[in-house]
């Protein structure tokens, strides 16, 4: 019997400011039994009509930002404004300021307007120095209004490439990042009993959340392509074309799951 949910966020329940087919009513059915989750994603789903609390998301920046507080780092950050904001919550001292003291890590997330030459060349210094490389996530691609966009991935592994330096990566698809949404959702000892809802096959559904034995579910929209269920390593539970039918699909194995909504 099923007992919680993880559900991805871009490209699951929206793609950019388009809500997927019945997916807010989908993720209501799901809420009334509990979502539990951190800030940043909040105002945007909020706005796109889910109801959700600031305290109900996890995001792999969530990750990341507590990697970064607990070795009391410096990073040279690859983020949005949004997210820099996010990762300077609850911190005396903002990060991101070699004024206050040098930069002693690298911290890649998507942020289209950092990767450039200069900046990238930046953190080369950086790594070449001993820094630490955090990677956000590795995704090679993301949904977009108007098709698919490069990810982050390739920029990480450019900057391993030229460095020699391997990327500690806290987001998709690592097992730790899916260990740490269980443990917050209550159910780190019961991951058989756990749904994980993505687009992604690789990132979403991948190694991460089959070797914790997650029931995995393959949506249809975001950065699905054709084919993709064939790449997984270990058989789906199941595949939908869209996440209001993964939900059906969910609640029909138990009346009361708890859910989580899990960002990139």
């Amino acid at each position: 019997m099923l007992r919680g949910a993880l559900i991805d966020l871009s490209g699951t329940l929206h793609i950019d400011n388009a809500v997927t087919p019945n997916a807010v009513a989908a993720l209501e059915k799901l809420r009334q039994h509990g979502i539990k989750s951190t800030h940043q994603l909040h105002h945007r789903l909020a706005s796109l009509g889910f109801r959700v609390k600031p305290e109900e998301l996890f995001t792999s920046l969530s990750a990341a930002k507590q990697l970064v507080h607990s070795q009391r780092l410096n990073p040279l950050l690859f983020l949005t404004d949004s997210a820099k904001a996010e990762f300077n919550a609850d911190r005396s001292l903002p990060l991101s300021s070699p004024t206050q003291r040098p930069y002693d890590a690298v911290v890649v997330g998507l942020s289209p307007q950092d990767f450039h030459y200069d900046k990238l060349n930046e953190a080369f210094g950086l790594l070449r120095q001993g820094a630490p490389l955090i990677a956000i996530h590795k995704a090679r691609y993301f949904a977009r209004p108007d098709g698919l966009a490069l990810g982050p991935g390739g920029f990480v592994e450019a900057l391993e490439y030229a460095s020699g330096t391997k990327a500690q990566v806290v987001g998709k698809p690592q097992a730790e990042f899916f260990r740490l949404a269980l443990h917050r959702l209550g159910l780190a000892g019961a991951p058989h009993a756990v749904a994980m809802v993505g687009d992604d096959v690789e990132q979403d559904l991948g190694d991460g959340a089959a070797s914790l034995g997650l029931r995995r579910y393959l949506v249809k929209t975001g950065k699905y392509m054709p084919g993709d269920e064939s790449r997984a390593t270990v058989p789906l539970a199941g595949v939908h074309d869209c996440f209001a039918d993964a939900v059906e699909a969910i609640v029909s194995c138990t009346p009361a799951p708890e859910t989580k909504a899990l960002g990139k």
